[in-house]
């Protein structure tokens, strides 16, 4: 199995292809999907344009015309989604190997985040993933935590003075405030005038994910996605010879000297594909959930209000750090944050390739089909959650947690792909909720209803316009 995620591609041919990587699996004929229902959509572009304009609507009407397994044809291909909780285990879990990450992934990402551990599978993945957890242990987190709180804390004086002047856009604040924060966590350093770059850089990589021109072309997405993607190497390959010679306490400096089973160290270019990886998914996932998650408890005050009373009970007072020692009891916040990730949650589908065939839901599905399953129908089911609308962060005490399937709720994945990052992504929001909340009231200005766009992040469209009252004494 390892080789299905070592062989290297061809040179010359598109690393996103087939053609490109001969140890993927193909599909041996795509009309053996023709007894899967579904829909194939227009000549050439198929279902692309319909599944972008409206993820979760497309999704909602092919479930309710097909049922639970159903067949599309988007972004250049026939694939067939599988939802609901059962479906999440079967393809997350994959207690039988079934299902290849690189083989769904590489199609979409080969191009601007090769080799990311999201794109690797079975004993490879498990012997890089185990180099890079070094970086997640508890000394390296509790540094992570002291940053953290002086990077937030730091910054809630700048968000009041916005707010006051009525120029307050969440959005780009925490996006600025989570690179900053990813710098000096993730790379040991203040980026100072590269930050505006980077952050550039990371949003066209993230949106060429979802271009409908595939190949680096000049003036499409993808273009401008693999050019940031050059310019994102040339500056980690820097700072990963930097670390070597000069190690800290940052997350680099973990990676750079991370070692496989055999003592060696990762390679150069190995740690360079992790972290820029790792960057954009703590960047850009983080800055998707708090924004909703604020938006949340902006639109649902009494929940803030019983946030804020709880993080004053543990942290003692207004703007006190909190101790890496009582992350946990912030338990109705961490409730709260998994109720918003539930509503709107960071990667809304997963993609994943079949190495053989297998049966799901009455149906046969061959070697080589694309599979896709998708958080966002499961977190949206109302048989699993009553009225999914409405924001109830009491559907994750322990009783309720115990009562649902496992894989009713996966945000973060599942099974060897379990997020590697979530505890952190977790840790920063305590900490943006303990000193955001105990600082300002936030509400939104009557009538006003942001705009979300769902792929391939989801983000508010005007940048979610907040109002912020301060608590504190003049």
């Amino acid at each position: 199995m390892a080789s299905l995620a070592t062989s290297p591609t061809l040179s010359g041919l598109d690393p996103q292809s087939d053609a490109a990587n001969p140890h993927w699996t193909r599909l041996a004929d795509t009309r053996a999907l023709d007894a899967i229902p579904g829909e194939d959509g227009w000549p050439i572009v198929g279902t692309t344009f319909a599944v972008l304009a409206d993820p979760a609507g497309y999704g909602q009407r092919m479930r309710a015309k097909y049922g639970p397994v159903f067949r599309t044809n988007s972004f250049g291909g026939r694939s067939v989604s599988l939802t609901g909780p059962e479906a999440n285990e079967l393809v997350l879990f994959d207690r039988q190997k079934l299902f290849s990450s690189e083989q769904g992934w590489g199609p979409v990402l080969n191009l601007l985040f090769p080799r990311g551990l999201m794109l690797m599978d079975f004993e490879a993945h498990r012997v890089d993933r185990r180099a890079l957890s070094v970086a997640f242990k508890p000394e390296p987190m509790r540094h992570y935590a002291g940053s953290l709180n002086t990077g937030i804390a730091a910054r809630m004086d700048a968000w009041g003075e916005q707010a006051a002047r009525g120029q307050f856009t969440f959005y780009p604040a925490i996006k600025s405030l989570t690179l900053d924060l990813a710098a000096e966590s993730f790379l040991g350093l203040p980026l100072g005038p590269e930050a505006d770059q980077i952050n550039h850089d990371f949003v066209d990589m993230v949106q060429a994910s979802v271009g409908v021109v595939r190949r680096p072309l000049p003036f499409t997405k993808m273009g401008r996605g693999v050019a940031a993607r050059n310019r994102m190497v040339a500056f980690f390959t820097r700072l990963v010879r930097e670390r070597r010679a000069a190690p800290g306490q940052d997350m680099l400096s973990q990676f750079a000297l991370a070692t496989t089973e055999d003592g060696s160290l990762l390679a150069e270019d190995k740690v360079v594909d992790h972290m820029s990886f790792l960057m954009m998914a703590a960047h850009d996932t983080i800055t998707s959930s708090a924004s909703s998650l604020v938006w949340l408890l902006a639109k649902n005050p009494e929940w803030q209000a019983k946030l804020r009373a709880e993080i004053l009970a543990v942290t003692g007072g207004d703007g006190r750090p909190l101790a890496y020692e009582d992350m946990g009891k912030l338990e109705l916040t961490e409730m709260a944050f998994k109720e918003s990730l539930r509503i709107m949650p960071p990667v809304p589908s997963t993609p994943r390739r079949a190495l053989r065939d297998f049966e799901f839901g009455g149906y046969r599905i061959p070697a080589g089909t694309s599979v896709g399953i998708s958080s966002t129908a499961a977190h949206s089911d109302p048989a699993i959650w009553p009225d999914p609308e409405r924001f109830d962060p009491l559907r994750f005490t322990p009783d309720q947690v115990a009562a649902r399937h496992k894989y009713a709720w996966v945000p973060f994945g599942g099974g060897a792909h379990m997020c590697l990052g979530l505890h952190f992504a977790t840790m920063q929001i305590r900490i943006l909720m303990t000193h955001l909340l105990t600082r300002y009231e936030l509400s939104l200005a009557p009538g006003y209803e942001p705009k979300w766009q769902a792929w391939p992040i989801p983000r508010p469209t005007d940048g979610l316009k907040l109002e912020l009252k301060s608590l504190l004494p003049d």
